[in-house]
């Protein structure tokens, strides 16, 4: 049976008071907390006796709950196998036996949480949000910022979030950014970082490109890199690119550069290379040029819900090109490989 001295016990482990005996046993009857016919004897009694009591009207379980459940998730996250993590997670699947009487008969856990709070609030947990090949993927932000993931594309982030506004970008996205003038969101790639305030825009990093592309569409962004002096500030409607360590900047209609969000593949007189990189991207696909005279050619169009080779079959009617499709072999691992598309001159 449990005396108050073990119910003291408790209480000092949970204020951070224990000595590493007191830690010890209050570690290993909760970790066997299940088992202990005498503890759940004991706590049943407890809960029956609370049940017939007046005063358990008094108590805001909900609240209290809310916030069990809520520092539960949390820890989940940030350390799963610590003992105290097992501690609470027994209390949770014990529900009313376990951890209703002791909320209510000695406030132990509602104590718990304050300190609690403080132990942990200023620690970091990663986040990350992927898009497979050949998908794109939505996301909503912690501070309200939308936006959208191309294929191959990854972002990360660490929480708490909404303070300091920091993601890693590696891929193409899409950011309806939430206006904070306080703090500024900021995009990190590879060796470019963006910061703005709040606005919309297109970056496309791919870190296997060596190729950063960033499209204004409304609102205002300061462009920076590692590899180049100074600040650049982007206006609606403007588009930069990095790229072997020169910053260039033209006007552009952001329009074309956002229409992937809305399952549109479109092409306003881009070069063959481009298209091959947005192919293979929509398409999950290889695209090789075998001749290098091909990337003189430009093409203008806008593709939505059509499939690969009908895309294909567009560019070989507007350019003296044709195509030949291999399809992807069976790898070590077991997997299949991608589809290759090799286009060539007619000549």
């Amino acid at each position: 049976m449990l005396n108050q001295n073990d119910f003291e016990k408790i209480e000092r482990y949970i204020d951070g008071k224990s000595d590493d005996n007191e830690k010890n046993w209050v570690e290993s009857l909760f970790l066997t907390g299940e088992e202990n016919l005498t503890l759940k004897r004991l706590l049943e009694t407890d809960w029956n006796h609370l049940l017939n009591s007046s005063s358990t009207a008094e108590v805001n379980l909900n609240y209290l709950l809310d916030k069990i459940y809520h520092n539960i998730n949390r820890k989940e996250i940030l350390q799963r196998r610590k003992p105290l993590q097992r501690f609470i997670r027994i209390y949770m699947r014990a529900a009313a036996i376990l951890l209703l009487p002791l909320i209510i008969a000695g406030g132990l856990v509602y104590s718990y949480l304050g300190n609690y709070n403080n132990t942990t609030a200023d620690q970091k947990v990663s986040s990350t949000i992927y898009a497979p090949l050949g998908a794109r993927v939505s996301f909503n932000l912690p501070d309200g910022t939308q936006g959208m993931l191309n294929s191959g594309s990854s972002l990360s982030y660490s929480l708490p979030f909404n303070n300091s506004r920091k993601i890693k970008l590696d891929g193409e996205a899409f950011f309806d950014v939430c206006h904070d003038e306080y703090h500024p969101f900021e995009i990190t790639a590879g060796t470019s970082t963006v910061t703005v305030l709040g606005t919309k825009f297109n970056m496309s990093c791919y870190s296997n490109e060596m190729y950063v592309e960033v499209v204004l569409e409304e609102g205002k962004i300061e462009y920076m890199n590692k590899e180049v002096s100074g600040k650049v500030t982007m206006y609606p409607s403007e588009k930069l690119v990095f790229q072997n360590g020169q910053i260039s900047r033209s006007a552009t209609d952001p329009a074309k550069y956002s229409a992937w969000t809305h399952g549109k593949l479109v092409f306003r007189g881009d070069p063959m290379i481009e298209v091959a990189r947005r192919i293979e991207r929509w398409y999950n696909v290889t695209v090789e040029l075998s001749d290098k005279e091909l990337e003189k050619y430009s093409f203008r169009a806008t593709f939505e819900d059509n499939g690969l080779e009908d895309v294909l079959r567009f560019l070989c009617m507007t350019s003296p090109i044709k195509y030949r499709i291999t399809e992807g072999k069976v790898l070590p691992d077991g997997t299949l490989g991608k589809e290759k598309v090799t286009i060539s001159s007619k000549h």
